[in-house]
């Protein structure tokens, strides 16, 4: 009866006396969501049986025999040819059943000095790698689309808001430029939780390392690692690079739905700011007027998703015992899954960006409204001698007044201007316009149209 089960191909059936039930099966394969790593998993194979042959745990025939199997294996996963089973548990079983059947013994060799347990680590690390290096590149073309669209605007004038009350005038370029450098963080964060998640854990084997005399920081060459995990039990353990990861995920879409957030608002009629190219909206099933921003709107949603992602991976981590435990396998769908979303996200903003309409008259309109310019006239009136507190009282007297007549600060006279303080003079009016206002906040970070353009030049050269 053994004998008969052992046949089936389990890693470990010869211990037990019966077969796993098919709930159970069922329950703890997770090679229907493992096999994406199919090719990684073949890529740190291919380097480990290099390295027993040069350490010579291994002969050169048997790696020569790994080597062609391992090619006609990536060919049928490439082809879509290659049949995963259940019975078989993972992916890293059933390419190493399929290598069996193809080369015999030299598929069996192929584990010598390896555990599962550093063999997932390091496959999940270079899949990460690969995604992460992705995700970057994203970024870039997210945020040189951003620029073009604040190089198109950088003196187009809109309300900046505190409060989502109207605060200062400021351009539209200057406000697309707060989301680059947003991103600019989230790219800087990828590029550092890289660092960690480039290290080696192959040949800590199950937990304490092996007796073979193996050669991990050939391994780790090979494969473009940067060091090795140092400790064995941490390397087979440790899921902090997928946190890390997940952490940095869930703050790019923080900041996508923060963006989404206000496309929408700019989008409603009611608002009227800009349009959203019609790809990238829908309709309504009883509604034939409606054109809904379903992209962004999404975006905001499937945020929580991601923040939902980090918060497991934290739970899932919390309670565990050194060192690997099963536990660890329900790593894999939410950090597949992240990665999924953070790249379609991406990939879909950098090109919606490129599809924003913005409409100057709207925001320019807008900007008109809420007394945008009140602090300009208080900084005018500090310039010529006035403490900033008692310029502050004064500008709120006439905004008072403003309020009361239904007109602007522009639309007062001198006359009327200089009965909140004798200090004001012929020159105020230039000073009350949209366009003086931002061309004053001339100073780096500030919204001045120059300052815009020469922040969008430094980016590119820095993107470039």
């Amino acid at each position: 009866m053994t004998d008969q089960f052992a046949k089936k191909g389990e890693a470990w059936s010869a211990r037990f006396s019966e077969p796993v039930s098919d709930l159970v099966k069922r329950y703890t394969a997770s090679v229907f969501f493992d096999n994406r790593m199919a090719q990684v998993d073949i890529q740190g194979s291919l380097a480990h049986a290099e390295m027993l042959a040069h350490q010579g745990i291994i002969s050169a025939a048997d790696y020569a025999e790994i080597q062609r199997g391992m090619a006609q294996i990536k060919g049928e996963i490439e082809s879509g040819q290659f049949e995963w089973l259940l019975d078989l548990e993972d992916v890293h079983l059933n390419i190493e059943k399929r290598l069996t059947e193809l080369v015999g013994d030299a598929g069996k060799r192929l584990h010598t000095g390896r555990s599962r347990n550093d063999q997932v680590a390091t496959d999940i690390r270079l899949y990460m790698r690969g995604a992460v290096d992705d995700i970057i590149g994203l970024l870039r073309e997210l945020r040189l689309a951003l620029l073009d669209l604040a190089e198109q605007h950088a003196d187009t004038i809109l309300p900046g808001f505190t409060h989502m009350q109207v605060a200062q005038p400021i351009t539209f370029g200057h406000h697309v430029l707060a989301y680059v450098e947003m991103f600019g963080r989230d790219a800087e964060r990828m590029i550092d939780a890289r660092k960690r998640i480039n290290r080696l854990p192959l040949g800590a084997a199950a937990l304490a390392g092996t007796t073979f005399p193996i050669d991990r920081l050939r391994v780790a060459k090979t494969l473009g690692f940067d060091d090795v995990c140092r400790n064995s039990l941490d390397a087979v353990s440790d899921r902090d690079f997928a946190i890390e990861f997940c952490a940095a995920a869930a703050l790019v879409m923080t900041h996508i739905s923060r963006m989404s957030e206000e496309l929408v608002i700019w989008m409603s009629p009611r608002v009227g700011f800009i349009d959203i190219a019609d790809r990238f909206c829908t309709g309504s099933s009883i509604m034939p007027q409606k054109k809904n921003p379903d992209v962004p709107e999404l975006a905001r949603g499937k945020t929580g998703r991601v923040n939902g992602h980090l918060i497991a991976l934290l739970t899932l981590m919390k309670g565990q015992p050194l060192a690997y435990n099963k536990d660890n396998q329900e790593d894999k769908e939410p950090l597949f899954d992240t990665v999924d979303t953070l790249t379609d996200t991406l990939r879909i903003f950098a090109d919606m960006a490129r599809g924003i309409s913005v409409k100057p008259e709207a925001m320019r309109a807008a900007a008109l409204q809420g007394y945008a310019t009140a602090t300009d006239l208080a900084d005018y009136l500090v310039k010529k001698g006035l403490p900033f507190r008692d310029a502050h009282e004064a500008v709120a007297h006439a905004v008072r007044t403003c309020v009361d007549k239904g007109c602007d600060l522009a639309d007062l006279s001198l006359a009327d201007l200089r009965a909140f303080s004798e200090l004001i003079g012929e020159d105020v009016f230039a000073v009350l316009t949209l366009e003086g206002s931002v061309a004053a906040r001339d100073h780096i970070g500030g919204t001045a149209p120059n300052q815009v353009r020469a922040a969008i030049a430094q980016l590119r050269k820095e993107l470039n």
